[in-house]
């Protein structure tokens, strides 16, 4: 990979210098100005639909989102395209099931979803396990990757510079999670995702034109590009024929991507049913928008910059979307040229900076609300500024724990993280809210296993997988104990976690008409758009 104009580089560096600036002052200013947790939490419901959509996918659109998707295009082609689908229609899912009964149904955090109608502690303690779960080896793949990536766009290559950018990114996802709250973090993620629109706009385009804005042409250069023929636009090149392998990879992607807490935690924002609604039309929207330039940009990448090109930048090509950057305006750039390529770094940083920082956000919420307030102390009550300086504090510590393991961890290739935290949305948390919100016979017990049984499956199941061991693109390159067959555990852990759920409830001792009653004294609340009181879930 031919290294970025010196010009463009300092204006990087600028650029990043100002977004770092720019975004403190949002969060200091839209912050909490006093120890209320209803702010923290939901920043008084106060964003507007438009607002609130945009956050929304701001959350949903990661890092591992943009860069890797854009990367498994430009390498596999038509494989590519159907992940992008399946995160698309993971979130059409939410906005058509879930997003109005979980707005309605909770109020900070998905275990106050759970114990609307399931209360106890230790529903509580094991849904901020879970939790904690899925969404730390989230934070901590994309921190591992952030030092690599902002060596290639400045120009550092020691490793101390990367050691050094991982220990800043997290620093700066405390303080944004930490200061800013919920409406803080939601400024930031509508900044990042007009930003990246903007960016990835002008190099769809751009690429666009290079083909005369011709479709069959641009797929035409990128079959050639890619190395590998007609396969490339056929199914089956990412996976190597295995068509059981690309269910599972598409069905835990569809059931786990929009579960996730980061993202759920977004619902209870909206001021009402309706809000919530037009917030999920703004925000589905704006991901399918995004998906599509997306495509055109890893198409435009393995077109333009070719295999060969991506694989020896990053053998994943989660550098493909620079490097299609870079070929487009070439070494000798132009002022305009250079302000594009800040841009586009500016828009990569902005999104590693905010899905950190939102995740970390939904890692404090559930440490403080679900797991100390609720779960470990069942009498006395914590007042809200104590509850707000618990998760100021949990922040710091989510932060710190993934800091350290992402220094030591930054030379692994840690795609396995990443495919563990969908795997758990997939197979815990989706089942769990599913027989939570719409299942009337749905006991404690059947809870607590579907989230055990889904998380443990779906970890047991990973560290068999090739992306643990026995593949180039695993953890442990040089070692083999893979036994599972799979890429992700979805097409087994799924399954596993609803029988679970259904089992547990059926062979529990509680009535089951108990339970029925239970759930019809709040199914109205749940299910018709009545807002949950705020003294709902205190148990």
């Amino acid at each position: 990979m031919t290294s970025f104009s010196s010009g463009a580089q300092t204006m990087s560096l600028m650029a990043f210098i100002a977004v770092i600036t720019v975004t403190l002052l949002l969060c200091v200013m839209t912050g909490p100005d006093r120890d209320d947790l209803g702010e923290f939490y939901t920043g008084y419901r106060s964003l507007s639909p438009v607002q609130s959509g945009l956050a929304i996918a701001g959350d949903y659109i990661s890092a591992g989102t943009v860069l890797g998707t854009i990367g498994i295009i430009a390498l596999v082609g038509y494989d590519g395209v159907t992940l992008a689908l399946s995160t698309v229609l993971s979130l059409v899912l939410m906005m058509f099931l879930l997003a109005e009964p979980l707005r309605n149904a909770g109020r900070f955090t998905i275990g106050d979803v759970f114990t609307r109608r399931l209360p106890g502690p230790a529903v509580r303690i094991t849904t901020a396990a879970v939790t904690l779960t899925a969404l730390l080896p989230l934070v901590i793949f994309q921190l591992a990757g952030a030092g690599d990536l902002l060596s290639v766009v400045l120009g550092f290559d020691a490793d101390g510079f990367k050691t050094g950018s991982i220990v800043f990114l997290g620093l700066l996802m405390i303080a944004y999670a930490a200061i800013g709250g919920m409406k803080g973090t939601a400024f930031i993620q509508i900044v990042k995702t007009v930003v990246l629109l903007g960016a990835s706009l002008a190099i769809a385009a751009l690429i666009l034109n290079r083909f005369d804005f011709s479709l069959p042409s641009l797929l035409d250069a990128a079959k050639r590009g890619s190395g590998a023929g007609d396969a490339y636009l056929a199914s089956g090149l990412q996976f190597g024929g295995n068509e059981l392998d690309m269910i599972s990879t598409q069905l835990t992607v569809v059931l786990g991507a929009a579960v996730l807490p980061q993202i759920t935690m977004r619902m209870f924002t909206a001021r009402s049913a309706a809000a919530v609604r037009r917030s999920m039309s703004w925000a589905v929207s704006t991901v399918v928008v995004t998906c599509l330039l997306i495509a055109v940009i890893g198409f435009g990448a393995a077109a333009i910059v070719g295999h060969q090109g991506i694989v020896a930048g990053d053998p994943q090509g989660k550098t493909a979307f620079l490097m299609v950057s870079q070929a487009l305006m070439g070494t000798d750039q132009t002022t305009v040229e250079t302000l594009l390529f800040t841009a586009v770094a500016t828009a990569i940083f902005l999104t590693l900076l905010a899905s950190i920082a939102g995740i970390t956000l939904a890692c404090a919420n559930t440490l403080a609300h679900d797991l100390i307030t609720h779960g470990l102390r069942r009498k006395a009550q914590l007042k809200g500024s104590a509850e707000m300086a618990i998760a100021r504090t949990a922040a710091a510590g989510v932060g710190l724990v993934a800091i350290a393991i992402a220094a030591g961890a930054r030379h692994l290739n840690l795609q396995a993280l990443l495919t563990l935290s969908f795997c758990i949305g997939a197979s815990a948390v989706s089942p769990a809210l599913i027989y939570s919100l719409f299942w009337r016979r749905y006991s404690r017990t059947g809870l607590l296993c579907t989230l055990i049984v889904g998380s443990a499956s779906a970890f047991i199941l990973m560290t068999g997988s090739n992306l643990v061991s026995g593949s180039p693109q695993a953890i442990f390159p040089d070692q083999d104990f893979n036994w599972f067959p799979f890429t992700t555990s979805g097409i087994l852990s799924a399954p596993l976690g609803f029988l679970a759920g259904w089992l547990g409830t059926v062979l529990s001792e509680r009535d089951p008409a108990d339970q029925r009653m239970r759930y019809e004294a709040v199914e109205e609340t749940i299910l018709a758009g009545t807002p949950a009181a705020n003294s709902a879930s205190a148990s």
